[in-house]
C-alpha cells in the first residue's frame, strides 16, 4: 500500500464538501424521506434500547421489544384516534352555522354596544358560505387524491415501498446505532477528534432537549387538555386539545390558542358563564402544570433550541427541500446553535474584544483629554515618591 501523504484539508475543500452535500440532498430529495424518518426514529429509540441492554437484554432483543411497543402504539393511534378526529372535524363543520348565528346574534351586538362602533363589514351569510365551502373543499380534497394514487400503479407502489422501508431501515439502524457512531468517530482525524466529539455531544444535548423533552411536553399537554375539555362536556374537546398541545411548541402560544378556541366553542355550545369559567380553570391548571412541573422536569433549564428558531428552521427547510427539509431542519438548527455558542465564546476571548475593556494608556488619556498633564496620567509613579522628605534636625553642640 503506497504512502499518499497527508490529505490536504483546506477551506475550499470544506466549502466544496458542504456544497456537494446540499446538491446531494436536493437531487435525492424524493427518496430521502423514509430514510430520514428511520434515522429520527432510531435516534429517539436508542436511549430506550441502551437502558434495556443495561438490564441484561441483548441489543437485538431490546430492539424487538421497542418495535413491539411502537407498533402497538401506532395501531392504537390509527384505530382509535384517527376516527375520533374525523368525527370531530365533521362536527366542527356542522357547528359552523351555529357559530355564525352566535356571532351575528350575540358577539357583534355586544361589540357594537360596548365599544360604540358599527360592524357593518361583516356579512353573516357570506361568512357562513365561506366557512362551509372552505371546509367542504378541504374534506373533498382527500377523495380525488386517494383515487389518483390508487389509479396510478407506480405511484401506489412507490408509496407502499416508502412505508415499508421505514420499519426495516429503523430496525437495522437501531440495532447497529452504537457501531455506526463508533465507526464515524474512528474516521475523524485524531487532532480534530476531541473537539469534534465535544461539538457532537453538545448538538445531541440541544437536539434531545427539544425532541425528547419538548415533544413529551406537547404530548402530555395534548392529553391533559383533551381529557379536561371532555370532562366539561365540550364537543370539540379532542380537536381543540390536540391543537393546544401542538401549539405549545412556543411557550404560551398553546395556552392562548387553546383558551381562545375552547372559550368560543364553549360559549356557542353552552351560552352561559359556568362552562366558560371551567374552560379557564382547565387551561389555567395546564399552564401551571407546564411551567412548574413539565418543562423543568422534561426540558430543564439549559438553553436549547429557541421556539422561534424552531419555527424558522422548519419553514426554511420546507421552502428549500420540501418534506425532506422539514425532517432535517431540527438537526441543522441544533448544529448551528452549537456553532454560534462556540463562536461567541471565541469572540469574547479574542484579543480584539478584550482590548476594548483594557484601561487606557497615558498616551490615550492625553489624546482624549489634552488639558491633562503628563505627570497626572502616569500610572507607574510610586505614591511614596510624592511624599516630601522630612527635614533633618540640626545637630547642636554636644554636651561636654
Amino acid at each position: 500500500m503506497s504512502d499518499l501523504g497527508p490529505l490536504p484539508v483546506s477551506k475550499p475543500l470544506i466549502l466544496g464538501s458542504v456544497a456537494a452535500l446540499f446538491l446531494f440532498v436536493w437531487l435525492l430529495e424524493p427518496i430521502l424521506a423514509p430514510f430520514l424518518i428511520a434515522i429520527a426514529l432510531a435516534y429517539l429509540g436508542d436511549p430506550i434500547v441502551d437502558r434495556l441492554e443495561n438490564l441484561g437484554l441483548s441489543r437485538t432483543l431490546g430492539v424487538c421489544v421497542v418495535f413491539v411497543v411502537l407498533t402497538l402504539v401506532n395501531v392504537l393511534l390509527l384505530f382509535l384516534l384517527v376516527p375520533l378526529l374525523i368525527k370531530q372535524v365533521a362536527l366542527l363543520q356542522a357547528s359552523l352555522p351555529l357559530f355564525v348565528e352566535w356571532l351575528q346574534g350575540r358577539a357583534v351586538p355586544w361589540v357594537e354596544a360596548t365599544f360604540n362602533v358599527t360592524v357593518d363589514w361583516l356579512e353573516p351569510q357570506r361568512l357562513r358560505e365561506l366557512l362551509t365551502s372552505g371546509f367542504g373543499t378541504a374534506m373533498e380534497f382527500w377523495g380525488p387524491l386517494v383515487k389518483r394514487i390508487s389509479q396510478s400503479g407506480m405511484a401506489m407502489l412507490a408509496w407502499l415501498v416508502n412505508i415499508g422501508l421505514v420499519p426495516v431501515v429503523t430496525f437495522y439502524l437501531l440495532r447497529d446505532w452504537d457501531l455506526i457512531v463508533a465507526r464515524i468517530r474512528h474516521l475523524i482525524p485524531r487532532r480534530y477528534e476531541p473537539k469534534t466529539v465535544e461539538l457532537a455531544v453538545e448538538c445531541d444535548q440541544v437536539l434531545s432537549q427539544f425532541v425528547r423533552g419538548q415533544l413529551l411536553v406537547m404530548i402530555t399537554l395534548s392529553v391533559y387538555y383533551s381529557l379536561g375539555l371532555m370532562m366539561i362536556g365540550l364537543n370539540l374537546a379532542l380537536l381543540i386539545g390536540l391543537l393546544a398541545g401542538l401549539a405549545s411548541v412556543v411557550p404560551f402560544l398553546g395556552f392562548v390558542v387553546g383558551i381562545g378556541a375552547a372559550g368560543i366553542a364553549a360559549f356557542v355550545q353552552f351560552p352561559d358563564l359556568l362552562h366558560l369559567g371551567l374552560v379557564l380553570v382547565v387551561f389555567g391548571i395546564g399552564q401551571a402544570l407546564e411551567s412548574m412541573i413539565l418543562t423543568p422536569l422534561l426540558v430543564g433549564d439549559r438553553i436549547g433550541l429557541h421556539p422561534v428558531a424552531v419555527i424558522f428552521a422548519v419553514l426554511a427547510g420546507g421552502q428549500l427541500f420540501g418534506f425532506t427539509g422539514v425532517l432535517i431542519a431540527l438537526p441543522v438548527a441544533a448544529v448551528l446553535v452549537v456553532m454560534m455558542r462556540h463562536l461567541r465564546v471565541r469572540y469574547l476571548e479574542s484579543e480584539w474584544y478584550q482590548h476594548q475593556n483594557a484601561p487606557p494608556t497615558a498616551e490615550e488619556q492625553l489624546i482624549h483629554d489634552p488639558t491633562a498633564t503628563p505627570a497626572a496620567v502616569q500610572t507607574d509613579e510610586s505614591p511614596a515618591a510624592a511624599v516630601p522628605a522630612s527635614p533633618t534636625r540640626e545637630a547642636g553642640p554636644s554636651p561636654e
